[in-house]
């Protein structure tokens, strides 16, 4: 019997490209701690052109999920924001994608 819940119906992806320098994770990170938001999950590395980087967050799929999209819009050094609903969740997983691989 398998018991564990997708978390496809309780979770979200938030795909951001963001201005590649020292303070952008903080900044995004203080935006969900202000507004009481958890975030679950960070993904985050650079785009070829080392200028910009791609942030994949992991967040809770609540009804405020609007309103942290558009706060993050407004971040200065956010530069494109998108919710990927076509992504699965388990990419945040570690442990089960290391655990599959032995």
């Amino acid at each position: 019997m398998h018991s564990e819940t997708t978390s496809a119906d309780n979770e979200r992806i938030i795909e951001l490209t963001v201005k590649n320098h020292p303070g952008v994770m903080v900044h995004v990170a203080n935006l969900f701690a202000r507004r009481a938001f958890n975030l679950e999950g960070i993904l985050c590395g650079p785009l070829p052109d080392r200028t910009e980087s791609r942030m994949l967050l992991l967040v809770g799929a609540e009804a405020r999920m609007e309103q942290v999209v558009r706060q993050l819009k407004k971040l200065h050094d956010v530069i494109e924001v998108r919710q990927r609903r076509d992504l699965a969740t388990e990419i945040f997983n570690l442990q089960r994608v290391g655990s599959s691989m032995c």
